[in-house]
């Protein structure tokens, strides 16, 4: 329990992480053709346009091991009081967020860009704290 009480902000999101990262990735692959038709579209007009499923597959792949590792990284944190698995979990997170912000910007989906900003100052705090 002193785990969980003296690493309840890190807890907190990495439950964050991992609820956005799985469901993600799992939305994803569940609906692979729908999300491939919109992201061929979204992209039609990009230098990306020719390179749309492999630079899915790779978002798929990155989110996934995000939510994974955050899943086990919050055990680890919350059970034995190590975070190594979490700050890595932080980082490929950040990551797969930095790779979805550049694919808003080459659309020209400014909108869409500042979602993900959103998402990205919780997971950035997370390096922060777990940096120590």
């Amino acid at each position: 329990m002193e785990n969980i009480t003296n690493n309840a902000t890190e807890i907190l999101l990495l439950l964050f992480l991992l609820i956005t990262f799985l469901q993600s990735g799992i939305d994803k692959l569940i609906d692979w053709k729908g999300n491939l038709s919109w992201l061929t579209g979204h992209f039609a007009e990009t230098p990306l346009k020719n390179m749309v499923p492999m630079l899915l597959g790779i978002v798929v792949v990155t989110e996934m091991i995000a939510g994974v590792l955050s899943a086990v990284g919050l055990f680890q944190l919350a059970m034995v009081g190590e975070s190594q698995l979490a700050f890595y979990s932080a980082i490929i997170s950040c990551a797969a967020l930095l790779m979805l912000l550049f694919g808003q910007r080459i659309a020209k989906d400014y909108e869409g860009a500042k979602t993900i900003a959103v998402y990205f100052i919780p997971a950035i705090f997370l390096v922060f704290l777990l940096q120590a």
